[in-house]
C-alpha cells in the first residue's frame, strides 16, 4: 500500500486536536485505505487495538445501519467499558440517514477523535457544517497521481508508464490488473457510480438523456459552454431539455465527484464570469472506456490531467478570458498565480504563435507556463515551456 503523504500530512497534523477530520472524493478514488494507513500509524504509536472502530456502511456486516438511531446503539456497544480515548472511523457515511446529528454528539459526549469519509462533494453543505463550524478539516482525496503511479512501476520507462496513465488513468486499483480488466474495472466503476451515487440517490428517471449528457461533457473536454447551450444541443437532437433539468443534472455530477466546473475569470475586470465555464473529470479514465479512446483526443486528455494536477496541489483555478483571447488555466494559492496554456504539441509556426500569444498579452509578472508532449524546450520571452512528463514529476508547482 502506497504511503499517499500529500493527503497523510494534513491529516497528521490534526489528529490529537478536537477536530474532526474529513475526507471526501469520487467512490474508489482511495479513501478507505488513508484510514487503514492512519489506523496503522496510531497503532505503530502505542494506540490500543480496541480502543480503534472502523465501520464500513457499504460493508454487508453493517448494512443494516441506515439510520442515526441505530448508528448511535451501535457506537454505544462498541465503546461500552473501553478505557482511555476512542478513535472512530465512519467509511462511506453518507449512507446513514441523520449521520450529521450522530457525530456531533460523539465529538460532545465521549472521549473521541472521529474520522470519516464520503464519496459525495456536498458532504459538509448541509447539517454538520452548522453543528461543528471551525471543527473540521476537509481534505479532498483524488486519484493517483502520476508520480504516485511511478513509485509503484520503479522498474518500467517513464514515457511507457505516462501512456497507460494518459489511457487509464489514475483509480487505485488499475495498476494491479492487466488490459482487458482495467476497461472491465473501469466501466463497473463508472456505471456504480452513476447508479449509486446520481441516478438513484436524485430518482433520475432518464437515464439515457442522462447518460447523454455525461458523453456530450466527455466530447467536450475543454470546451466552455453553458446549460442553456447544452440545452439547445439536445433540441438540435429532437430533445426538448430545459435549462433547469441540465443545470440539476450537472449538479449531481459534482456532488458525485466525477466532474469540477471551472469558471472564466476576466483578467481585465478580475470578475468571476457567470456563463459558459468548462467541465473536467476527476479520473480521465472513464473516457477511455465510455466515450472512446483517449488518445484520438489527446489534446483534451493532456489538459483534463493538467488542471487535475494543479487541483491535486491545492490551487484554486479557472478559464482566463482577456480581450476575445483564452489562457487555458489560471491556477491560484496564496503564495503565487501561475497563467498555463496545455497543448498536444508545438508542431507548426502557427500553433507556438497561437499559445504564446495569449500569455504575452498578460502584462502582469506572473509566472506563465506552457505543457506539452514536446520533448524539445520551446521557451522564450520568459514564457517556461514543460514536458507534460517532466511538469508531473517536477515539485515546481
Amino acid at each position: 500500500m502506497i504511503k499517499r503523504e500529500l493527503y497523510l500530512k494534513k491529516i497528521r497534523s490534526s489528529i490529537g486536536k478536537d477536530i474532526i477530520k474529513v475526507l471526501t472524493g469520487i467512490r474508489r478514488c482511495g479513501k478507505s485505505s488513508i484510514l487503514y494507513l492512519i489506523i496503522e500509524e496510531l497503532i505503530e504509536k502505542g494506540i490500543n487495538k480496541d480502543n480503534i472502530i472502523l465501520i464500513n456502511f457499504e460493508s454487508a456486516k453493517h448494512s443494516d445501519i441506515n439510520s442515526s438511531t441505530k448508528l448511535n446503539k451501535l457506537i454505544e456497544n462498541l465503546t461500552h467499558g473501553l478505557k482511555g480515548r476512542v478513535y472512530l472511523f465512519f467509511d462511506e457515511v453518507q449512507n446513514v440517514k441523520d449521520w450529521e446529528k450522530s457525530i456531533n454528539s460523539y465529538r460532545i459526549d465521549l472521549d473521541v477523535e472521529i474520522f470519516i469519509t464520503g464519496s459525495n462533494a456536498n458532504l459538509l453543505s448541509g447539517e454538520l457544517a452548522t453543528f461543528i463550524a471551525g471543527r473540521y478539516i476537509e481534505v479532498k482525496i483524488y486519484p493517483f497521481s502520476f508520480k504516485e503511479i511511478l513509485k509503484l512501476n520503479k522498474d518500467k520507462d517513464d514515457r511507457k508508464v505516462f501512456m497507460e496513465y494518459l489511457k487509464y488513468g489514475g483509480m487505485p486499483l488499475i495498476i494491479q490488473l492487466n488490459q482487458n480488466e482495467k476497461i472491465d474495472y473501469l466501466r463497473d466503476l463508472y456505471n456504480s457510480i452513476i447508479l449509486k451515487d446520481i441516478v438513484y440517490r436524485n430518482n433520475i428517471r432518464e437515464v439515457d438523456l442522462f447518460d447523454k449528457l455525461i458523453k456530450f461533457l466527455m466530447d467536450n473536454i475543454g470546451q466552455t459552454f453553458s446549460a442553456e447551450s447544452i440545452s439547445k444541443y439536445f433540441k438540435n437532437e429532437n430533445r426538448i431539455v430545459s435549462r433547469d433539468t441540465i443545470y440539476n443534472y450537472l449538479i449531481y455530477l459534482q456532488d458525485a465527484c466525477l466532474i469540477h466546473k471551472v469558471q472564466r475569470e476576466d483578467l481585465i475586470g478580475k470578475k468571476i464570469l457567470k456563463i459558459n465555464e468548462k467541465y473536467y473529470f476527476t479520473d480521465h479514465g472513464f473516457n477511455e472506456t465510455i466515450a472512446g479512446k483517449n488518445i484520438k483526443k489527446i489534446g483534451q486528455i493532456l489538459e483534463n490531467i493538467v488542471y487535475m494536477e494543479f487541483l491535486r496541489r491545492g490551487y484554486e483555478i479557472y478559464v482566463g478570458k482577456l480581450n476575445g483571447w483564452e489562457v487555458d488555466f489560471i491556477c491560484k494559492t496564496y503564495k503565487k498565480t501561475v497563467y498555463v496554456q496545455v497543448s498536444y504539441l508545438l508542431a507548426s509556426r502557427k500553433t507556438i504563435e497561437r499559445e504564446f500569444n495569449s500569455l504575452l498579452k498578460i502584462k502582469d509578472n506572473h509566472e506563465k507556463i506552457i505543457i506539452t508532449m514536446d520533448e524539445v524546450d520551446f521557451s522564450q520571452n520568459g514564457i517556461k515551456h514543460f514536458n507534460i512528463i517532466d511538469f508531473l514529476k517536477s515539485n515546481d508547482f
